[in-house]
């Protein structure tokens, strides 16, 4: 009995699992009917109802833009700094030759100047595609498709050239084009350089080759469309004086680097702007990143006595101080546990009151902390940032920094103090050349930049800050003029006004901490001083060799640089010329 039950349970559990997979297999039957049901009705609307809008995405796909190149770059006087030149590759396609490897071999290999041999080994690769020849010249391209080979395809590309050389290397800065990787201008400008008005389009196979329909203009495909040209306010003479002069004064001191640029500070076009080291554009690749970093973009550094301009002149702007004003300078004070001193203390231990114009012309550090306190730390930020410190100036070049400005709140004594002679901020060279800029040009800081605009554009990318009042700027030239013209400084010029300052810092270690043994040494001015037309920035990083000052390193260069500057623009002298006197008998 036991076993008859046993035996039609396993029956009655056999015929469940049949059920059950008869079930399954009825459900995967109507899924899959459904399935090919749907894909049906997909296809039909695809092929059918929606045939028109895929058409138009397979052609997208197919869709290419004309081959396009670059815009050439142009200093303001006309001069080309770079351009495009076009290169060909050299395809062949094995699966549609209608000329035998040996015939191909014999017809090509005197134009492509490559051995018939080495030729025909290369076309007889396996593949849909054998790279026979990079590089080819627009001569050489001519020559084959005048030949109509079927079987033989050429592919464009562009190289950019800079005919100049390393002219200006750190404003043009460069272009891959494999890459698609840019700098300086070549970055900045990159929209408009590749600007192309009703570009032409046109659709290739998968291979490359063009398809040609009642729509193509067989035509355009054989043109080279290009973007638009940019023009430069750099002006090459005034660039090549400027790198001449500063390689010449680095090589001489064994510096580690430096920087020469000239603005007009009426309207913030950079006129120059030399760059050391520095690096051929055309041979980019071999450069190193020391060579190719702008630095004076990026690189911050205690601007030192230079800075003294810009307190003295933020405290007159206040109302602190008037051009009259006379300040004690008692040659060195302490401030917390810090000695501060005159760098001329041993000569001049206690200057006692001295004028402002004594201030510039001896460098006053005492007399310029004493000046910064008649300010509160907010009333001195608040100038600091107006002039551009503390903030990026807008120059048209990748990579700017910030610089370094500690917020008012954290000011304590010293910070103050030091501010006051160039030590309590750092900044970049490009924030030093447009702060100072406002004092060349009635107290108004304009962005600087190196390329030219048209007016509309101008008006977007060009902004004018009112810094401090058109008196206030012009007593801070007419001091820092007569400073100059008292002294013994090599910056001083026989037939024009200079208004300038010399400054000389000590190079913080990397980490922060201290103080290294190099110094940074700088002369900033413009001229002529009764109507400002050029301002100069010289600055030299690490100078090993002689005495480094300012005065020493730096000023010999801007001397050299003005005096060229002024010929070249035919700059009108401001300074009474003084005749010998006559001898009589």
């Amino acid at each position: 009995m036991r076993r008859r039950d046993s035996d039609s349970e396993i029956a009655r559990r056999a015929e469940k699992r049949t059920k059950r997979f008869e079930q399954l297999i009825y459900c995967l039957q109507i899924f899959f009917i459904f399935f090919a049901i749907s894909l049906a009705v997909y296809l039909f609307f695809i092929q059918v109802i929606d045939v028109g809008k895929y058409r138009i995405r397979a052609r997208k796909q197919r869709i290419n833009r004309s081959f396009v190149m670059r815009g050439d770059i142009y200093d303001r006087t006309g001069l080309k700094l770079a351009t495009d030149k076009v290169y060909s590759d050299v395809y062949a396609h094995p699966e549609i030759y209608d000329s035998s490897p040996e015939e191909l071999a014999k017809t090509l290999a005197p134009i492509l100047k490559i051995p018939k041999d080495t030729l025909l080994q290369k076309l007889k690769q396996p593949g849909p595609v054998i790279t026979i020849k990079k590089d080819i010249d627009k001569n050489t391209a001519k020559a084959i498709a005048k030949l109509h080979l079927r079987e033989i395809s050429m592919g464009k590309k562009n190289t950019r050239e800079y005919p100049q050389g390393t002219l200006a290397a750190h404003v043009l800065g460069f272009y891959n084009f494999d890459a698609d990787i840019a700098n300086g201008v070549e970055y900045t400008a990159k929209e408009k350089l590749e600007h192309v008005e009703n570009p032409v389009r046109y659709q290739r196979t998968r291979d490359g080759k063009i398809i040609y329909d009642f729509s193509t203009d067989a035509v355009a495909t054989t043109m080279n469309p290009k973007g638009q040209d940019i023009t430069l306010t750099i002006d090459a003479a005034i660039q090549h004086i400027c790198e001449k002069e500063l390689e010449k004064m680095i090589t001489e001191k064994e510096a580690l680097r430096g920087t020469v640029i000239v603005m007009n500070p009426k309207n913030g076009e950079i006129l120059a702007y030399a760059v050391y080291p520095t690096y051929d554009p055309n041979n980019y690749r071999n450069a190193t990143p020391l060579q190719i970093k702008n630095w004076t973009l990026t690189d911050v550094f205690p601007p030192g006595s230079t800075f003294k301009t810009i307190t003295v002149a933020s405290a007159m702007d206040a109302g602190k101080i008037t051009e009259n004003t006379e300040v004690l300078d008692t040659g060195k004070m302490t401030i917390g546990k810090w000695e501060i001193k005159n760098y001329d203390y041993s000569v001049h231990p206690y200057p006692g009151m001295i004028s402002l114009e004594y201030l510039f012309e001896h460098s006053s550090n005492i007399g310029s902390i004493n000046i910064a306190k008649t300010m509160s730390p907010k009333e001195f930020y608040d100038y600091l940032k107006k002039f551009g410190f503390g903030q990026r100036t807008g120059i048209d070049l990748p990579g700017e920094s910030v610089g370094l400005l500690p917020n008012w709140p954290r000011w304590d004594q010293g910070i103050q103090a030091t501010m006051a002679y160039g030590y309590g901020t750092s900044v970049t060279a490009m924030q030093m050349i447009s702060a100072v800029s406002a004092l060349a040009n009635d107290g108004v800081r304009v962005t600087p930049h190196v390329i030219k605009y048209s007016p509309e554009e101008e008006a977007i990318r060009v902004q004018r800050t009112q810094v401090v009042s058109p008196e206030t700027a012009h007593t801070i030239t007419k001091l820092l003029a007569a400073a100059v013209n008292n002294g013994k400084s090599s910056i001083k010029m026989d037939k024009y006004n200079v208004a300038a300052k010399t400054g000389t810092s000590n190079k913080p270690k990397e980490n922060g901490a201290g103080y290294t043994h190099f110094n940074y040494t700088s002369t900033i001015g413009y001229l002529p001083a009764s109507d400002p037309q050029v301002l100069i920035y010289v600055m030299v990083d690490s100078a090993r060799v002689g005495a480094i000052w300012g005065n020493t390193v730096a000023g010999p260069v801007f001397h050299e640089v003005a005096s060229q500057v002024a010929r070249i623009m035919n700059l009108k002298p401001d300074k009474a010329e003084v005749k010998p006197e006559k001898k009589t008998n």
